[in-house]
């Protein structure tokens, strides 16, 4: 950060990672119940993610003239693994639930936890990615702080053999989080059907 914003913000810097090292702590905790309820025990995810290259995001939402001709972010699925969100107070994240947009009001005192596409592949399809999106208003800017899980970017993501089995074949192929990362950013712009699109573009290429 130094380096690019000057040591004026030495202090923010500083704050900024004891935020992010505390987030990964916290997402590793989340593995470890994760696992469990997966029946792989609680080491399983929180040791891989052991080492990881996470991702922190502050986002700013302006007010807009005209909110109801836009959106803050679209509707998407996170690719990353887990995401781990700090709002403020005013209102604008909306989860689809139940065939319908639904707000999640904003609470000063907890953070908002979805799963992203990453684990999804990691659980066999047992965890579903969350699919929201953030609508913005015209009377108040909104702020929110992000914390992405994502793997170490070399390392392959695979889910355990105790998720596979004849009732619960594999459901996508094994990939890094690098490649991942690179079909998000330079390919296909994340929506509710990242991982699908994915899994036809590694099969694409590995027929050619």
């Amino acid at each position: 950060m130094l380096q690019k914003m000057g040591d004026g913000f030495r202090d923010f810097g500083k704050v900024y990672q004891d935020y992010c090292d505390s987030m990964n702590r916290l997402s590793l905790g989340i593995m470890e119940l994760l696992g469990i309820s997966l029946g792989v025990g609680k080491d399983h995810f929180k040791d891989f993610f052991q080492g990881n290259d996470s991702i922190m995001r502050l986002n700013y939402y302006p007010i807009c003239q005209k909110p109801e001709l836009t959106l803050g972010t679209g509707p998407h699925c996170d690719p990353t693994s887990l995401t781990i969100l700090h709002q403020d107070d005013v209102g604008g994240l909306q989860v689809f639930v139940d065939n319908q947009w639904r707000s999640i009001t904003p609470n000063a005192q907890a953070f908002v936890v979805n799963i992203g596409d990453t684990f999804m592949a990691l659980s066999n399809g047992k965890y579903k990615s969350c699919l929201h999106r953030a609508v913005v208003n015209s009377e108040t800017p909104r702020k929110s702080l992000a914390f992405f899980l994502c793997p170490d970017k070399q390392k392959l993501v695979v889910p355990p053999k105790e998720l596979i089995n004849k009732e619960s074949p594999r459901m996508y192929p094994d990939f890094t989080w690098e490649t991942f990362l690179e079909f998000t950013q330079k390919h296909y712009r994340s929506d509710e059907k990242t991982l699908d699109a994915f899994t036809n573009w590694i099969q694409q290429k590995t027929n050619c």
